[in-house]
Parts: structure tokens; C-alpha cells; sequence
């Protein structure tokens, strides 16, 4: 048997299994998105009609601003974050271990319990951590309902999914900050150069590649956001904290809206391409 017909043959279980899970349910959705769909009622197809309809709704564009602020912050402060730890455990490698198991296994918790741990945390009364530290320490006047109030709520909920997703930028910055050869370090030393000048000289520029790698995971993260939202606002106040993949789960699974909800989720879709085609590009040309 040839050999490529036996690599065919391996590999054909992984094929039909990502066709099924994969490619089915994408060409599916894109289909879905051109019918008018309510309930179990017969789809009416519409053509563009949902996609119009879209950029319409108020709701939708207050989305895609929410969106866009909500994977901006969360993205700048978890890989800011991680990446400013990363090259401070840097000087002490040994002595930062369990300091860096520790923020790293936040980010192996599921968003489902750390939006319950935040919402312990963010509650509005007494017995919320925030508002009874703030009660504790005599600044009782700022304590606040901080997922309740429409001008807080999308704030918290970006500190709660930044801490969660910390640990993975400072894994990836703290391995390419490691890769940095010995003897750049030990000379810049030499030259009088201090710990504030080697990270801003010589660490920064030589970490770049795992700060985008970063950039490009956790951007892709912030977008898919759902569970960590669903459990600390449900979308609101007011839908003040609705992402796109949120109103995606609103319109077709509790308003029923199934072609409408689908073509908000081409939309993100679309999104999600965007941003990853110039790391395939890149990725590929590497290969090359």
C-alpha cells in the first residue's frame, strides 16, 4: 500500500471527526444566517435581510462598542500584567516558582468558577469581599454595587477576566525572556546597566515573540467570552456588558431568533478571521 494512502487512512477518523463537529455546524450557521427562523415556525429565507437588520439594531452596535472595549482592556491588562511579571521573575527564577505556579493556575480555572469566585468578590452588600474591605478600612462611602451600576459593571467584569487570564502571558513572556543568551545580560551588567535598563533595552525588544503570541491567544479568548459573563451580569445592567458572542446566545436561544442569532455569530466569525489571519499568514511564511 502506498504510503500516502496509509496517511490518508490514519488520519481518516480525524477528518470525518472535524467535518461532523467542525465544518458541518460552520456551513450550517452561514446557511441559518440568510432565513428568518422564530421558534419551531417554518424559515422564510431573507437573504441579506438578517445582516441589515443587524446593523440596525442599536442593540447590536452598543454590542460590537462593548466588544471592542471589553477584548481591548482585557487583552492590554492580562498581557501588560504578564508580561511585566514575567521579566521580573526573570532575575530570580528559582525564587519566583511558586509564584508563577500560583498566578498560572488561575489560568487553569474553568471561567464558570472563576466568575463565581468574582462574584463573591464584586457582590453589592455587606458580604461582598470588596464592599467589607472597603467597610473595614473606613472607606465604607465607596463601597457600591459594582455589577449592578451600568458605568461599573463592564469594568468589573474586565479585572475579573484579566486576572484569570494573567498566568498564560507570563508563562509565554517568562520562556522567551529565559531563551535571551546568558552573555547579553552578563555584559549589559558589566556596562553598568541596571535592572530597569536591561528590561527596557534588552528584555522588551528580545520578548517580543512571546508577547504576541500572547496578544494573538488572548485576543481570541476575550472574543468567545461567554461563561465568566453569564455568570456575573447575564449581559446587563441594561445589556451594558453584552458582547457579541453574548447576543449571539440571547437572540437564538432565549428569544428564539435563530437566523438572526446566527448571523450575529458569522459576524464574529468573521471577527475571529480578521484578527487570526495575519498569525497564520506569518506562521506560514515561517514555514516556508
Amino acid at each position: 500500500m502506498p504510503e500516502s494512502a496509509a496517511g490518508l487512512i490514519l488520519i481518516a477518523p480525524v477528518l470525518i471527526l472535524f467535518a461532523v463537529s467542525v465544518v458541518y455546524p460552520l456551513f450550517d450557521t452561514i446557511r441559518l444566517s440568510f432565513y428568518d427562523i422564530k421558534g419551531l415556525g417554518t424559515p422564510r429565507y431573507v437573504g441579506i435581510g438578517n445582516y441589515l437588520k443587524l446593523f440596525a439594531d442599536p442593540a447590536f452596535r452598543k454590542t460590537i462598542w462593548t466588544t471592542v472595549i471589553w477584548t481591548l482592556a482585557t487583552t492590554s491588562i492580562s498581557v501588560g500584567l504578564g508580561w511585566l511579571l514575567a521579566m521580573m521573575c526573570s532575575f530570580a527564577p528559582k525564587a519566583t516558582l511558586p509564584f508563577r505556579v500560583m498566578i498560572f493556575a488561575a489560568f487553569g480555572i474553568s471561567e464558570a468558577v472563576s466568575a463565581f469566585m468574582w462574584l463573591g468578590i464584586l457582590r453589592p452588600d455587606q458580604s461582598g469581599l470588596l464592599n467589607a474591605l472597603l467597610g473595614a478600612i473606613g472607606l465604607g462611602q465607596f463601597q457600591h454595587a459594582w455589577l449592578g451600576d451600568p458605568n461599573t459593571a463592564l469594568w468589573g467584569l474586565i479585572v475579573a477576566a484579566s486576572w484569570a487570564q494573567v498566568g498564560l502571558p507570563l508563562m509565554l513572556c517568562f520562556a522567551s525572556v529565559q531563551s535571551i543568551p546568558k552573555n547579553v545580560l552578563e555584559a549589559a551588567a558589566m556596562d553598568g546597566a541596571g535592572p530597569r535598563a536591561m528590561m527596557r533595552y534588552i528584555m522588551m525588544p528580545l520578548s517580543m515573540p512571546g508577547v504576541r503570541v500572547a496578544v494573538f491567544i488572548n485576543l481570541l479568548g476575550s472574543l468567545r467570552a461567554f461563561d465568566i459573563i453569564y455568570v456575573l451580569t447575564g449581559g446587563g445592567p441594561v445589556r451594558s456588558t453584552e458582547t457579541v458572542g453574548f447576543f449571539m446566545y440571547r437572540e437564538s436561544m432565549t428569544q428564539f431568533k435563530l437566523g438572526y442569532g446566527a448571523a450575529a455569530t458569522v459576524i464574529l466569525l468573521v471577527a475571529v478571521f480578521v484578527i487570526s489571519a495575519p498569525a497564520i499568514i506569518q506562521r506560514t511564511a515561517g514555514a516556508k
